[in-house]
């Protein structure tokens, strides 16, 4: 069996070694703390118990047993055929990480990264293996969110690319291709839009927060739960895409008049949030909360998943 080596074990990177084990991978893990190391089997066994419970993954003893966790970085790349590195969000940090898989990594193995905004190009530059790194940005949490965006350097080579691509959906992962290197690639520009205009209409006082939050999850979002905007438009209107555009462009284009700005985000919209939102932030509360979604997230993909399958045999 091929060997992913997963460097940063936190939330994304034990994910991550559970979409690859599950697929059949042997995994080695490593992260720097070793507190974090220590905890990595019964977090594991947590997070795997989830998607064996709703049919996503094979039993957790077997998915667990692929993985295996190394104190150094280089232990935990050598023999690797691909490595998808999770580090701090951070431009330095990415580069000295890159630096040592560059190094270390066996030279036909694949660099990824999950970074969820700086593009590769910002990091790789310098590196003699630069050809093999890509950006391959998952959603949180991989195991249970299938989409990853893959995004090329400008010298990323085509077989990279391809190969990255095939990794992604050998595991069962949903890879898209973004075509050209932007700060943030496709799904946090777009959830950035949503949200500048979310802290815009709270802090102008057109909606409270709490009932924002049920428009998006008890509107938009139940349609975007397996259609697309411009899959949804089609349905909006007779006549398809051109007909919805023509019926209702123009308010579209008086809304983008006046857009929401960088000040969306500033301390006085934050402010206006906080002082509405009925909950502290608790942490006992906020880990009950990820449980409670990562449950309603396994058998949402456990149906959409049933639903393709059924299509497919129609």
């Amino acid at each position: 069996m091929p060997q992913a080596a997963i460097v940063g074990s936190g939330l994304i990177g034990r994910a991550w070694a559970l979409v690859f084990a599950r697929s059949g991978w042997t995994v080695t893990m490593t992260d720097p703390s070793a507190e974090v190391r220590a905890g990595l089997e019964n977090s594991l066994t947590q997070d795997c118990s989830v998607l064996e419970r709703h049919g996503l993954a094979g039993s957790v003893g077997d998915v667990v047993a692929r993985i295996t966790v190394a104190a150094k970085l280089e232990e935990a790349v050598a023999g690797a055929a691909f490595v998808q590195e999770n580090g701090p969000e951070d431009c330095g940090i990415k580069r000295r990480i890159f630096t040592e898989l560059d190094r270390f990594a066996p030279p036909e193995a694949i660099l990824a990264s999950s970074t969820s905004a700086i593009v590769g190009s910002r990091f790789t530059e310098d590196l003699p293996g630069r050809a093999r790194c890509v950006v391959g940005h998952p959603v949180n949490p991989p195991h249970l969110v299938p989409l990853v965006e893959i995004c090329a350097a400008p010298w990323t080579s085509e077989t990279t690319i391809e190969r990255t691509r095939e990794v992604y959906s050998q595991i069962g992962q949903i890879p898209v291709m973004v075509k050209r290197e932007v700060d943030g690639f496709v799904l946090n520009r777009l959830q950035g839009a949503l949200l500048a205009e979310a802290f815009r209409l709270v802090r102008d006082g057109v909606v409270s927060p709490e009932d924002l939050d049920k428009t998006v999850k008890h509107g938009l979002g139940l349609r975007w739960s397996f259609m697309g905007p411009f899959e949804t438009i089609e349905l909006n209107a007779p006549g398809g895409i051109a007909d919805y555009c023509a019926r209702y462009n123009g308010f579209y284009q008086r809304l983008m008049e006046d857009p929401p700005g960088a000040d969306a985000f500033a301390m006085d919209a934050v402010e206006k949030v906080l002082r509405s939102w009925p909950y502290e932030a608790d942490v006992e509360r906020i880990a009950a909360l990820t449980d409670w979604r990562n449950e309603r997230l396994a058998a949402l993909q456990a149906h959409k998943s049933s639903c393709e399958l059924g299509a497919t045999k129609a």
